[in-house]
């Protein structure tokens, strides 16, 4: 599943965040790259062919099977940039609530693009997401 179609590997983040056509999504690319890295204090990396992702845990499902993840990433998608945000949204919640526009489901937050939410409370979710360890 996630180790097969999206496995962590050594694909350059910097070419494929220059890949992105779309200028406001590669520039807003860059600046969660460096905010995600700045919290995390980890380097980013690819994982699949699409997902930038920083630091490691371990996840385990509920069928017991377990996989190495990140720790948090994102993805720049065509319709949004999709937050992948480790363990449940008890933590983040009050803080979504403060975000701006976007849309959530599970572990993942969706944003447009980085001028419709409120970028400090964006740094607090990615803040208490990694703090809590997923």
């Amino acid at each position: 599943m996630a180790e097969l179609k999206s496995a962590k590997n050594a694909a350059s983040v910097d070419e494929f965040i220059a890949s992105i056509e779309d200028e406001t999504k590669r520039r807003d690319s860059q600046t969660l790259v460096a905010l995600m890295q700045d919290v995390t204090g980890d380097s980013p990396a690819m994982y699949g062919s699409g997902i930038v992702g920083f630091g490691n845990r371990r996840v385990r499902y509920a069928n017991g099977k377990e996989i190495d993840w990140m720790a948090i990433g994102f993805a720049p998608r065509k319709a949004n940039l999709t937050l992948y945000i480790p363990g449940g949204r008890e933590a983040i919640e009050p803080l979504l609530e403060r975000l701006g526009k976007h849309k959530s489901d599970g572990g993942c937050v969706y944003i447009k693009r980085l001028s419709d939410v409120d970028e400090g409370v964006l740094r607090e979710i990615v803040q208490t997401a990694v703090a809590s360890g997923g």
